[in-house]
């Protein structure tokens, strides 16, 4: 017993040492995936209107440089980590429309809903709403990255 106690104290410290790498690749890998979507949307802007016009997106030719320059200025912030948790709110919203009209056809159920790269999005995007960006963030450095 001694020796699983020292062993889960060993873990313990480690995992806390260690609490700094979750939201940091997270937040990396999130800002980096909207970033380059945000500009590839934005290079094909009529490709994007077209397309959202095919799914009957009102205000196609609104919406989609809208939704690309969120992509590209919210990943952007995201990978830097700054105003990180302002920066969530829009991409969780693109990604649940995304669902809603472009995937629509195949959300059958519960497990084709957990199976959309859309929805692990949106959960990392929650996860880093509600842990903050991490201390190696630009909020981090400003002392707001902090839990809660």
């Amino acid at each position: 017993m001694a020796f699983l106690s020292r062993l889960e104290s060993l873990a313990a410290t480690l995992a806390a040492r260690l609490r700094w790498v979750p939201p940091t690749l997270a937040r990396l890998t999130l800002g980096w995936v909207f970033l380059m979507s945000g500009w590839g949307k934005l290079h094909h802007l009529d490709d994007i209107t077209e397309f959202f016009e095919s799914l009957h997106i009102p205000a196609a030719h609104i919406q989609s440089p809208f939704v690309a320059g969120c992509e590209f200025v919210c990943g952007a912030l995201i990978l830097l980590g700054l105003v990180t948790r302002l920066a969530i709110v829009p991409l969780v919203v693109t990604m649940i429309v995304a669902i809603l009209t472009a995937r629509r056809e195949e959300l059958t159920s519960i497990d084709a809903l957990f199976g959309f790269i859309e929805y692990l999005y949106i959960v990392m995007l929650l996860y880093l709403a509600a842990e903050g960006p991490g201390p190696l963030s630009l909020d981090g450095l400003r002392g707001r990255s902090g839990r809660g």
